[in-house]
């Protein structure tokens, strides 16, 4: 059974993984209205990733005897300069839900919840190969600049 503490945070980061997704999503209508079909693709396949990590968390609060409680989810940015900035917006995203795993991880060893621990360590693996993917797209697109031929190979890279 779920501590109350765990419960709570674990709500919060049930919906802070939806919020995820669906930023994932307003930065895939925005890639494809700027004619990058491939990054597009990219953010969807990350917004279906995001709805995975948040059923995770519903499902794990359900088996250890939890409630889940919904909550709204706030409305995401839409507007970004380039996809330079989007992704330097997913890494400070990533970076926000790393350090919100992390504080999950240090909740449940003080609560000496063994389950959860091991639980939450597929997630601390999962935000460092995210971080890593995203800081990889970002270098790319910095050397690459504002060459267009560039930016079309790594679109169709992000395909």
């Amino acid at each position: 059974m779920l501590t109350q503490n765990l419960q709570e945070a674990y709500n919060k980061q049930l919906n802070k993984e939806f919020f995820s997704s669906y930023l994932y999503l307003s930065m895939a209508a925005f890639c494809e209205h700027i004619g990058l079909p491939g990054a597009a693709n990219w953010m969807r396949v990350q917004a279906e990733e995001e709805n995975f990590h948040a059923m995770k968390f519903f499902t794990y609060i359900n088996e250890r005897g939890g409630r889940i409680e919904l909550d709204a989810i706030e409305k995401p940015q839409n507007e970004w300069k380039n996809l330079l900035d989007i992704f330097e917006c997913v890494l400070k995203h990533e970076q926000y839900i790393t350090k919100s795993i992390n504080d999950l991880m240090n909740l449940a060893m003080d609560e000496r919840d063994h389950a959860s621990v091991q639980f939450l360590s597929w997630f601390i693996n999962e935000q460092v190969e995210e971080e890593a993917t995203v800081s990889d797209i970002i270098n790319k697109l910095k050397i690459t600049g504002a060459d267009g031929q560039a930016l079309f190979m790594i679109d169709q890279i992000l395909a």
